[in-house]
């Protein structure tokens, strides 16, 4: 999201009432995020409360104004992981609360159905990288510079994902063919 760069470097000067502007414009996007990472509403309010915490905190930090949206993604990311890591669990993906949110036809629920079931096989390197590369829309340094791993690195689970996705995705279909 854009946000106006003098509303931006007021935040960065210490004006409260700017940063605060800024994250209720970030508001839905800080809660959908948060909620597809660690899966229920009262741990993602809780990352919400942490991110925007740690950026007030830090908001003296950031260098380019322009990336406002993407430093304070960033900083979700990591407390998302944080929480994840507090519950020893993977990320999991909640699909189908997002399509109810889109309401799409039957055909496409069981289609997406299959998705989800074959992103949640995949380890969580490979399940992050797409997420954050195919819903969330990030570049590949940018994903590189969230799961902190090397851009060739980046690429290698992508490709490697988009592999298993498709070998996972064919053998579900190959089954349904056959039951039916």
């Amino acid at each position: 999201m854009k946000h106006d760069l003098k509303i931006v470097k007021k935040a960065i000067k210490g004006d409260a009432e700017a940063f605060e502007e800024l994250l209720v414009k970030e508001e839905k996007m800080l809660y959908f995020k948060a909620l597809s990472y660690v899966g229920n509403k009262e741990d993602a309010l809780d990352v919400i409360q942490e991110t925007a915490c740690k950026a007030f905190l830090a908001i003296r930090q950031l260098r380019q104004p322009e990336y406002f949206s993407t430093w304070l993604f960033r900083i979700l990311i990591r407390e998302c992981y944080r929480q994840l890591k507090q519950r020893d669990q993977m990320i999991p993906y909640e699909e189908n609360e997002l399509l109810r949110k889109l309401d799409h036809k039957q055909d496409e629920e069981l289609e997406c159905f299959h998705l989800n079931e074959a992103l949640s096989r995949l380890n969580s390197s490979y399940q992050t990288s797409i997420i954050l590369f195919y819903y969330h829309d990030l570049s590949i340094n940018d994903i590189s510079e969230v799961m902190e791993k090397p851009v060739g690195t980046v690429k290698t689970y992508l490709r490697r994902a988009r592999k298993k996705l498709k070998f996972e995705l064919e053998r579900s279909y190959t089954l349904n063919e056959k039951t039916t």
